[in-house]
């Protein structure tokens, strides 16, 4: 019998949040498009995705929304454009759909589309691995396909058996073996022949606001160890500028601190250790084999209800993908000054330390490094059947 073959464009659905979706799916879209160059892809993305032919249905930024008090202010908005995106896929159904994070907003769409037979995957798993481990259940019944960042999320996957594939971390695709730390500097004016520290408090106001009086204290404490140290401090955007400023006119004294407009992960590149909040940039500094001190601060009663609900062993990226203690984490009342600025002094000194780390920094990154986008279009063509 003579074999057919599917000669009709490809179609995909696809929704992404918030800019670091945006990021994704326009690599994503890009390795898609190397296979199948006439695929029409629609759904909500950024500009990003946009200029790799994406055609946006909603504005991205109407999903762009944080924090309790907002999500209920904006909730029939958002509700109203999720029974919209739905209503289009089910009445014009796409081989597949892809959601990407955003999981208030994406499992719902999901799950719709699955229940009406449409092929979905999501793009980057929810932290079910951390807390409310019964969100699984609702994953299973949304997702045909689950891509994975790390290794441990498909591990937890696979044992609840819902269907995954580890398609690596595309920061490790981004960022080479090693980062030339003279260029970093020579780039962003910074002094080249002193010890520098990077401080990341945080790319969000209330992480900042959390951090940033200790953080000064703790340059203090270093500098009276240490004089001759500097301090570079990449600072988001108008907001976190303000509210580090702000706490930095609070300490007497003529600080070494140079503050910098965004360019974060330049300044890891410029620096010989990152003092900073855990999150993402924990696996930046990684990558860019930096020795670390990782701070974590809640607002009280925020950090007393997830005490009780989150269980793991690390709170630091870097930890739990080495499942073990690999660099200092500092929890809620564990960052003072004083601990923070012992264990930023130590990583600096501790010369074999540092080769140990960097060795265990490799290997991770190696581990991660899977060609993302091209492991995640094969997994996306694989649910659509192409």
């Amino acid at each position: 019998m003579q074999q057919t073959t599917n000669t009709k464009p490809l179609r995909i659905g696809i929704i992404a949040g918030e800019m670091s979706g945006d990021l994704l799916g326009a690599g994503l879209i890009r390795a898609l498009r190397e296979q199948h160059p006439d695929a029409i892809i629609e759904g909500i993305g950024g500009p990003l995705m946009m200029a790799e032919g994406c055609r946006s249905l909603f504005p991205m930024e109407e999903l762009s929304v944080m924090g309790l008090f907002e999500v209920l202010v904006h909730l029939p908005r958002l509700l109203r454009i999720r029974r919209d995106i739905c209503r289009h896929f089910i009445a014009d159904p796409p081989d597949v759909f892809v959601g990407i994070d955003a999981p208030d907003f994406n499992l719902g769409v999901e799950r719709r589309l699955k229940a009406a037979g449409i092929p979905t995957v999501h793009y980057v798993s929810p932290s079910v691995w951390a807390w409310r481990q019964g969100r699984v259940k609702t994953i299973a019944r949304s997702v045909d396909r689950m891509l994975a960042l790390f290794p441990f999320e498909a591990a937890f996957y696979r044992d609840h058996h819902v269907p995954v594939s580890f398609v690596g971390h595309p920061l490790a695709d981004l960022i080479p073996e090693r980062v030339d730390k003279d260029a970093a500097r020579l780039a962003l004016h910074l002094p080249a022949d002193v010890p520098l520290i990077a401080l990341l408090p945080g790319s969000r106001a209330g992480e900042v606001a959390r951090l940033a009086d200790t953080f000064i204290a703790t340059v203090h404490w270093c500098v009276h160890q240490r004089p001759g140290l500097h301090f570079a401090v990449p600072l988001a955007n108008a907001m976190t500028r303000e509210i580090f400023v702000r706490a930095l006119g609070q300490h007497a004294g003529d600080l070494p601190v140079h503050l910098i407009d965004s360019n974060a992960r330049q300044v890891m590149a410029a620096s010989d250790a990152v003092l900073l909040a855990s999150g993402t940039a924990t696996l930046e500094a990684m990558m860019l084999k930096r020795p670390m001190v990782v701070a974590y601060r809640l607002a009280r009663l925020t950090y007393w209800v997830a005490k009780r609900l989150v269980k793991l062993p690390h709170i630091a990226l870097p930890n739990l993908l080495a499942e073990r203690r690999l660099v200092p984490e500092f929890i809620q009342d564990e960052a003072t000054p004083e601990a923070l600025g012992a264990a930023v002094l130590q990583s600096i000194d501790d010369t074999a330390r540092r080769q140990e780390l960097i060795a265990a920094f490799d290997a991770i990154h190696t581990q991660l490094r899977q060609d993302a986008d091209h492991s995640a279009a094969t997994a996306v063509l694989e649910v659509a059947g192409r």
